[in-house]
């Protein structure tokens, strides 16, 4: 597989393109690929992080505000090509429940209208996706694993429709990788490890058993991010109504969503292959250059 020439990212909500593959955005940019972004919802249902933002929570204001997050992330990266899966407003967050310990989750009993998770309306999602697909003709597809990473009924829903497009458009697997976002399991409970060792962090510290992680032996790409993980550390800061960053110097730095558990901001991302080219190591030298 040569060094691909455009990259799609599908993910459900403002903020979850930052934390899983900000930095394969920035390097991407920085190489020279073409990065096309695509989110499925305004994440009207984020629960909001900041006590001076706190009023939005809850209200149509905080779709807007997100929307205006996003736009901050997708600067700091480099991004400049990002749409709305079906235009901006057509999905909304479908919420999710906790479902154990830890930060995984689970559908809500109920769906509101236009719920991004509605079971009736997948065949029209996978093509509105299959048609941003067929303009920019990209090499790599990136969601997340038949899991949604967690849970969350969105994030499923994410990985049904990218398969679901790609499979439409690349039938028999020839022309169109497709990754799933993934966490390393040993460099993640490496990098809690010497969270532990920061009396100064404010929040407290999970265990690797809390957080969504695969073997280390089934990532397919572990992308360095270098001097890019600047500019992750910066997109993440923009997300400010869902995110919290702590940075002192020390390695890694941490950030803790709504949850209040930190986690360490790793030095690399990691993706597996679900379908398609495979390669993808030798595809990414210009990635980690």
């Amino acid at each position: 597989m040569p060094a691909p020439r455009r990259i799609v990212l599908v993910h459900a909500h403002p903020d979850d393109e930052t934390i899983t593959s900000g930095g394969l955005m920035a390097r991407a940019v920085d190489a020279g690929v073409g990065v096309t972004l695509v989110t499925c919802s305004l994440g009207e249902l984020g629960e909001v992080i900041p006590p001076d933002l706190k009023h939005l929570e809850g209200r149509p204001e905080l779709a807007e505000h997100r929307a205006g997050e996003l736009a901050a992330a997708c600067a700091a990266l480099g991004v400049t090509d990002h749409r709305f899966l079906g235009g901006r407003g057509r999905w909304v967050d479908s919420g999710m429940v906790s479902a154990g310990r830890g930060i995984l989750a689970a559908a809500p009993a109920h769906l509101s209208s236009g719920a991004f998770a509605d079971r009736a309306e997948v065949d029209l999602q996978v093509a509105q996706l299959a048609d941003v697909l067929t303009e920019v003709d990209p090499d790599v597809v990136v969601s997340y694993d038949a899991a949604g990473g967690y849970g969350h009924p969105d994030h499923v829903r994410a990985h049904e429709i990218a398969g679901g497009a790609v499979e439409k458009l690349d039938p028999l697997g020839e022309r169109i990788a497709l990754w799933a976002t993934a966490a390393a399991r040993g460099e993640v409970a490496a990098g809690l490890e010497s969270l532990r060792r920061r009396p100064w962090l404010p929040l407290p510290v999970p265990t690797v058993e809390d957080l969504p992680t695969v073997p280390d032996e089934t990532i397919t790409v572990r992308l360095a991010l270098g001097p890019a993980r600047v500019r992750k550390l910066a997109a993440l800061r923009a997300h400010a109504t869902q995110i919290q960053v702590f940075d002192d110097g020390s390695e890694p730095p941490a950030y803790a969503l709504s949850n209040e558990l930190a986690q360490p901001v790793l030095a690399s991302e990691g993706f597996v292959l679900l379908r398609g080219p495979s390669g993808a190591d030798e595809a990414l030298e210009a990635l980690s250059a």
